[in-house]
């Protein structure tokens, strides 16, 4: 068998696996961690924008075609990375924000915001968003409401520092900020270096908040294939370092790395159609185009529209965040080990 028949095998094996995860859990018994609090974009919406004014949503056909209960807001054919990570965690998946009425908290809740970013301003130009600081004050409303159930804010604080928090945020400061200056004036204020500086300058503060709230295992997701991504995430891996000095002992912050994951895992070579998406796209805003059909194949490509990976994408990079022995996709360690060790 050749090399790339075997990668192809390989790939097809951890999508089983993944497809059999959604229908048992792959954790017998207990889940590995008691809940799973999702922040960030589009990579990670699961519904949050559905009711917002704005064009970042992804509600309609045909989005959702492979999902059990059809559209959901998720802007893939299917489930996406994080509903990969609830199943490898042996959780149900994770509720949005919007929609948490009636849910079990304690297991988690989805906070990302298609469009969103680091900054207020960031994707407004589409319409209402929920940036990363909204989305950790939605968070506190949350933490309020599991001490009320849990009855002291110490039992609070000992039952969220076992849970894993996911960020995957900063894609759009970049695409629907810096990077349309007709729009947004950041390229006329700073350099690619300043942008990224003032970027991680906030992050580091928002997950400061975060820590402050509760959070001790946190897997941060860096940027994909975009121009100047580099600069963004190698000081996102200093910032990681950073953290975990600040918070020795305390916390354990990891880095993810999309760039790398997306480059270098041969995985990827079981893809055919990798320079367009699988389903009809509107020019504007490179959406799928409402009710039209999709391709066939989808497990062929990388891209379901104009911007958002598959569904077997996305089962890749999860089980690669989450099982990479590689340092180059996850740093220091990857998410299985995160949980599975102290900070």
């Amino acid at each position: 068998m050749g090399s790339s028949q075997m990668n192809k095998l390989v790939w097809m094996l951890h999508l089983l696996v993944a497809a059999t995860c959604f229908m048992h859990t792959c954790v017998e018994g207990e889940p590995q961690v008691p809940c799973f609090f999702i922040f960030g974009d589009s990579l990670s919406d699961s519904g949050n924008n559905n009711n917002l004014p704005t064009l970042a949503k992804f509600n309609y056909l045909p989005y959702g075609i492979d999902f059990p209960s059809g559209p959901t807001g998720r802007p893939t054919n299917g489930r996406h990375a994080p509903d990969f990570l609830s199943e490898f965690l042996g959780l149900p998946l994770i509720p949005p924000f919007a929609n948490t009425i009636g849910s079990d908290i304690l297991n988690g809740v989805n906070y990302a915001s298609s469009s969103a970013g680091i900054l207020v301003e960031t994707g407004t130009r589409l319409g209402a968003d929920i940036s990363l600081g909204a989305q950790i004050q939605n968070h506190g409303v949350t933490v309020a409401a599991i001490t009320s159930r849990l009855g002291s804010v110490e039992a609070a604080q000992s039952y969220l520092n076992k849970c894993l928090y996911y960020v995957n945020i900063g894609s759009n400061d970049y695409l629907n900020n810096y990077f349309l200056p007709a729009f947004y004036s950041s390229s006329q204020m700073y350099n690619l270096t300043q942008f990224a500086d003032l970027l991680i300058g906030q992050y580091s503060q928002q997950l400061r908040a975060l820590h402050e709230a509760g959070a001790r295992k946190l897997a941060l997701v860096g940027l994909g294939l975009l121009g100047s991504s580099s600069i963004f995430n190698e000081k996102q891996k200093v910032m990681v370092d950073q953290l975990n000095s600040e918070f020795s002992g305390g916390a354990s912050f990891i880095m993810v790395n999309s760039t790398a994951i997306f480059s270098l895992n041969p995985e990827f070579q079981g893809f055919k159609v990798r320079d367009k998406s699988c389903c009809l796209t509107v020019l504007t805003t490179g959406l799928c185009l409402a009710n039209s059909p999709p391709c066939e194949n989808r497990k062929d490509y990388v891209f379901f529209d104009g911007f958002h990976p598959t569904e077997a994408v996305d089962a890749i990079f999860a089980m690669s965040a989450y099982n990479a022995s590689n340092t180059a996709y996850a740093y220091p360690k990857n998410i299985n080990t995160l949980l599975s060790s102290s900070p």
